[in-house]
């Protein structure tokens, strides 16, 4: 059994669950899980054991898996929720998404199923899923499934292959004969093929090249269903009946004979479906080429020997060379050489990037010179470049919130469709009373009627937006946030990593009490543990002024507060103004809080403890120092002694640059329209510094992590669209409680994860380029439902109205769905405008 899962029962009778839950730790949690799922109604039995993490249930058909998971959460627990995706075989239509969609979340488990048309899968999240038990179900709607591969060999299978092009051909050869006597008739001149040969060419075509039309509108009969296949074997059957009928009836009158009809119709159908696979395979562009970065093999070092290994077969820690002109096979860090390495097709930056002894590099990236040494951090799924492949997959079979509109209108589109043209008949037929003409028009319905199009429009788009985005350094995890970022109004920053470099220099170093040495000292042996710009700087510091570390114990981060340790039996704090003014002091430059804290810590509570300090005063000195880097718009933290004694030893402030790239970025979207903050927890003079030279207004200072995301709710009134940009753990919140969060990727995974846009370089401009490319992928989903609403809208009455024959009706059909993936190609043209041009997106 998998990891959880619903056990298969008959319809209407008794089920048995098997759900895994998160967070249980003790007996009571136990007993909380069972009161809470016992409380559910239609559960007749509970039983949750802690050692195994999982809660059997019995229950009645009526319970739903939602309705479970509801209960467990309002116990305060989770359910560990799985998901698979599956490649799909024979879908055609908007009305066969809807279908195998229908077929997945009647499997017992199954949460949400979401089917893709253009790349032709579909993802399914729930509890304890078996990939065989939702194949089974598609099989039975009708449809052929398996395992999802993104092997490269996987996707070059998906694109049109000789053998449909020749198909097309040769039931194109079959058909020509059949309409060039009419064409013949409208020159004035008349060439009749013998009835027998226009009937052995039509049958070819109709019964051998149309075959498939018959195949998978049968499978949709058996599923009770209807789609695009039923309405074109529908149509074609009733224009060749019609014919032989003829034929039968009135042997050696040609007039009323209609192969070429149901011949033409079948041959341009398919060539319809292989141009749309054609441009369908075009979106994958952007999967493709990032499938392709990588390496087969790696030349691994082992024993003073070179040899080339499989990739596969690379393990963390091996010592990968990579000579000039190589793909890096790896992600890993530089041990050996230096060298420009070309990063393009990755994170979207145009100009080659140095690196040298300790830089990290990445799969994908190409050595420009110089020989590498690279130990490996990570090779196969867990490389970014297969993050990044993983994302990209993910937001292109996601579905837009428009496409909820397309669902509802498919789910009853075939139906409506065979109404509509057997009403067609019975007026035609109660108008004249010509049966031929009756006939024709039900058929020009039939075959007019095309759900493809709206099924591909939103796909297609997003498609070709997600991947264009992604060759320019955007990723966009889901189609939530790409609908999304087209309507932001607001941006707010952080400022440290995301519109500063994120590595600060200690700029101002006063100490009391102790010597210079000593405070370093102190201060870079309790930094050593944290990640956070400022600790780095402390400890660069250190080591450039040859002063060692010493052991460290009982450290702990308080986020917005300052870091505490023990060094050498001396209870310290690095605090910051907040804290300091906590402890009765008056250090003379408010309250404002410093950037530092440990941005890569959790959210750690203050101690109740008396280690702190109660009344804190610095020297008249260090106070004067303090308003002096504040007035420079540096950032100040503080060294403080708790015990034995209680006094401040040591002010430090540091410096960060700008970065080059953040006035430009800034005035980007202010041209889009869109308003610009600055929400950080650095004091207010060096937030209003940063803020006045980059040109934003709205300045929030001084706030802690917990705080950010109440602001952003506060920004998010009067129905303003809000996005976040951040790149750090203390972030993760307010990316989380904005509309669309954007991380950079140059920051922590937990703030990309929180995050529905990634950057892939530190470059805020990149977010003009979200926003721009979002905006153009938005009007390409409206360009192409618009044009697929009003193609079926007019189309429909025409053809019903005996003003299109079943030939043009099948010729709009087949190249309505090229059109409309066609159009949505035309984003795949998209570039990062200049700043002076994104006031006209």
């Amino acid at each position: 059994m998998a990891a959880g899962t619903a056990l298969p029962q008959e319809p209407g009778r008794a089920r048995q669950w098997s759900v895994p839950i998160e967070g249980m730790t003790c007996a009571s949690c136990v007993g909380r899980v069972e009161k809470a799922l016992a409380g559910v109604p239609g559960v007749s039995g509970v039983s949750v054991n802690i050692a195994t993490e999982r809660a059997q249930l019995d229950t009645d058909a009526s319970v739903a898996l939602d309705t479970i998971v509801d209960a467990v959460k309002r116990a305060g627990y989770a359910v560990t929720q799985d998901s698979i995706t599956l490649d799909v075989q024979g879908m055609t239509c908007a009305s066969c998404v809807s279908r195998v969609e229908k077929a997945l979340q009647r499997v017992p488990g199954v949460a949400k199923a979401s089917v893709n048309l253009a790349t032709q899968t579909a993802t399914v999240g729930g509890v304890g899923l078996e990939a065989d038990a939702l194949i089974a179900a598609i099989s039975k709607a009708g449809y052929e499934a398996a395992p999802h591969s993104d092997d490269t060999d996987q996707v070059a299978r998906r694109s049109p292959g000789l053998s449909e092009i020749s198909a097309v051909v040769i039931c194109a050869l079959l058909a020509v004969p059949l309409v060039v006597p009419m064409a013949a008739q409208a020159l004035g001149t008349q060439v009749m093929l013998p009835i027998s040969v226009q009937f052995a060419l039509s049958t070819l075509v109709q019964f051998v090249f149309g075959a498939r039309f018959y195949t998978a509108a049968y499978r949709a009969v058996r599923a009770k269903a209807g789609n695009m296949d039923l309405l074109v074997a529908l149509g074609t059957s009733a224009a060749y009946g019609l014919s032989v009928y003829e034929m039968v009836a009135h042997p050696g009158d040609m007039s009323h004979l209609y192969f070429e009809a149901s011949a033409v119709v079948i041959t341009l159908v398919r060539f319809g479906k292989w141009l749309e696979m054609r441009a369908k395979h075009k979106t994958m562009a952007a999967i493709q080429a990032l499938n392709a970065l990588r390496p087969a093999t790696a030349r691994v070092r082992t024993g003073g020997e070179d040899r080339d290994t499989p990739v596969s077969q690379v393990r963390l820690g091996d010592l990968v060379i990579v000579r000039p002109g190589e793909r890096m096979p790896v992600d890993g860090v530089i041990l050996e050489g230096q060298s420009e390495l070309d990063e393009s097709l990755i994170t979207g930056e145009s100009l080659p990037v140095f690196k040298q002894i300790h830089d990290t590099v990445v799969t994908g990236s190409i050595v420009a010179n110089g020989y590498l040494v690279v130990r490996t951090a990570a090779v196969g799924a867990d490389t970014m470049l297969s993050q990044i492949v993983r994302l990209v997959e993910s937001a292109q079979a996601e579905k837009a919130p428009i496409q909820r509109l397309v669902d509802k209108v498919s789910a009853v589109f075939v139906p409506v469709i065979l109404g509509i043209a057997l009403l067609t008949f019975i007026g035609w037929m109660f108008f004249n009373g010509n049966v031929e003409a009756a006939v024709l028009n039900a058929v020009a319905v039939l075959v007019i009627a095309c759900p493809c199009a709206l099924g591909l429009a939103t796909p297609a788009a997003i498609m070709a937006g997600t991947g264009v985005a992604a060759q320019h350094g955007v990723l966009i995890k889901n189609a939530e946030a790409l609908e999304l970022a087209h309507r932001m109004s607001v941006v707010a920053f952080d400022k440290t990593g995301t519109l500063t470099e994120g590595k600060p220099s200690l700029a101002v170093f006063e100490v009391d009490h102790v010597s210079r040495q000593a405070a370093l000292q102190l201060a870079a042996s309790i930094q050593q543990a944290s990640e956070h710009p400022l600790a780095r700087a402390i400890i660069e510091a250190a080591k450039a002024e040859g002063v060692s570390l010493r052991p460290v114990s009982d450290a702990q981060a308080m986020p917005g507060q300052g870091i505490r340790a023990t060094v050498d039996q001396l209870d310290l704090f690095i605090g910051s103004d907040r804290w300091l003014s906590g402890r009765g002091a008056e250090p003379g430059v408010g309250s404002g809080v410093s950037s530092g804290v440990d941005r890569n810590a959790g959210s750690v509570a203050e101690p109740a403890d008396d280690r702190a300090a109660k009344h804190l005063e610095p020297s008249p000195e260090l106070r004067v120092a303090a308003e002096r880097a504040l007035e420079s718009g540096l950032t100040v933290s503080w060294l403080v002694e708790t015990a034995p004694q209680s006094r401040v030893l040591a002010l430090m402030a540091f410096g960060d640059a700008i970065k080059p790239s953040a006035g430009e970025a800034i005035r980007g979207l202010t041209a889009m329209g869109i308003k610009t903050v600055l929400l950080t927890g650095d004091n207010r003079h060096s937030a209003q510094r940063i803020a006045t030279q980059l040109g934003i207004t709205e300045v929030h200072a001084e706030v802690l992590p917990e705080d950010k995301a109440r602001v952003i709710s506060a920004l998010r009134g009067g129905n303003a669209v809000v996005g976040m940009v951040g790149d750090g753990i203390n972030d993760a919140p307010a990316l989380a409680a904005a509309d669309v969060g954007i991380a950079m990727s140059t920051g922590t995974d937990v703030a990309m994860h929180a995050a529905g846009l990634t950057l892939m370089r530190g470059d805020p401009k990149l977010i003009a380029d979200a926003i721009d490319i979002s905006r153009r992928t938005y009007a390409k989903i409206r360009q192409n439902l618009f044009w697929a609403f009003f193609y079926n809208l007019v189309g429909i009455p025409l053809a019903a109205f005996g003003l299109l024959s079943p030939m043009a009706a099948g010729a709009a059909m087949a190249f309505s769905s090229v059109s409309v993936i066609s159009n949505a190609l035309l984003l795949r043209t998209w570039r990062p405008k200049r700043t002076t041009d994104r006031a006209n997106p």
